[in-house]
């Protein structure tokens, strides 16, 4: 199958250091290509990648120093893309808006995957508007915000099997990687560890727009404490021995986070996960099993002592059965294959309805196309 996978530019797949969607793109693109289909990434021209790149800016435009205008690059992406888009089966799309008016004007199988949070004011509006447009939701969490009238399928995230390794967690204190923000809970993170008596090890990007809760929140709680370390932003070659070492991955989330990569990184590496019930995480953390869902600081606290009651080698075992880039890679496929078969005369598409490779059996669901 020739597939076209159309990346936004402000990082290049993988990034280089944080950024979910394009490390998302990347192993889905790799192991597309592992699996014998011809793949054309159109993505910034610092990308590495085994596929065929069509350079839609120079470089990632967060990192570039010529301040190009990211409306303009991505409109210019999406010409490029109209010029050959006889050349594919299909195309895929991981950027937000900008390509659906786009896609009325070609005739070839598309598909979108949201990656952020659809719950902003206009959002329901403008996929009611575009209610032809065949949608891909990374958690059932994020598709309640969409309308009903959206078509929207569900395929989870998943990462390359080999890329982080089971830890043992003999490091001796808890971590939190992410993103210095008030809704990802760095705060609250460091209120647990200090209330749990372990250290707490902040990998963690600070954006410009955080800069200031930074300032007046978090650093002032990281000075003021000998048993917090802020290490600042990590490599993804880091991410194994950092989160492989820890005790427990807190994610005290204060969002409708949509999918949370770092939960299933840190299952990858056998870490188990405390996590505030907000967004996806009742449908990634399996009680118990991986982590615990907890409501409140306190209840975080008291699962960081509960810890030992979790089985590492079952969390890791709970990301090989649900969560691999493989099974990602085989549900996109199904849906690829439904969105390219012949349409009978009513515009139906021949064939049964595909599941979603799901192994949890209190979460089966259908691609609802």
């Amino acid at each position: 199958m020739k597939i076209a996978q159309v990346a936004p530019l402000m990082e290049s797949v993988p990034p280089k250091l944080y950024g979910g969607t394009e490390r998302i793109v990347f192993y889905l693109t790799e192991e597309l290509i592992r699996q014998g289909h011809e793949v054309t990434l159109f993505a910034s021209g610092d990308s590495r990648t085994s596929a065929t790149l069509v350079a839609g800016s120079r470089m990632a435009l967060r990192l570039s120093e010529d301040r190009q205008d990211p409306l303009l690059q991505h409109l210019l992406m999406l010409e490029k893309l109209r010029d050959r888009y006889e050349d594919f089966d299909v195309i895929h799309f991981h950027m937000d808006l900008l390509q659906f008016p786009f896609l009325r004007s070609l005739n070839c199988p598309s598909v979108t995957t949201l990656h952020g949070r659809l719950d902003g004011p206009g959002i329901s509006p403008f996929y009611r508007e575009f209610n032809e447009a065949q949608l891909v939701t990374i958690s059932r969490s994020q598709r309640r915000s969409l309308p009903d009238e959206a078509q929207a399928s569900l395929v989870y995230h998943g990462l390359p099997q080999d890329l982080l390794h089971y830890g043992k967690g003999q490091g001796g204190y808890l971590a939190f990687l992410g993103r210095i923000s008030p809704e990802k809970g760095p705060a609250d993170a460091i209120a647990i560890a200090l209330a749990a008596g372990l250290p707490l090890k902040i990998a963690a990007k600070i954006d410009k727009v955080d800069a200031d809760f930074w300032r007046d929140v978090v650093k002032p709680l990281v000075d003021k404490n000998a048993s917090i370390e802020f290490v600042g932003e990590i490599s993804e070659r880091e991410k194994g021995e950092f989160l492989g070492n820890a005790s427990a991955l807190l994610f005290p989330i204060d969002w409708p986070e949509p999918f949370g990569l770092v939960m299933i990184e840190a299952m990858a590496c056998g870490t188990p996960i405390i996590a505030y019930p907000m967004g996806s995480v009742p449908e990634i953390v399996e009680e118990g099993r991986s982590g615990y869902i907890v409501g409140s600081r306190e209840a975080a606290v008291a699962a960081v002592e509960r810890l030992d009651e979790i089985d590492r080698r079952v969390v890791r075992q709970c990301f090989d059965h649900r969560f691999t880039a493989t099974r990602m890679s085989a549900d996109y496929l199904k849906l690829y294959a439904k969105l390219t078969r012949p349409k009978g005369v009513n515009g139906h598409v021949y064939g049964p309805p595909l599941a979603v490779a799901d192994r949890r059996p209190d979460l089966r669901s259908e691609l609802a196309l």
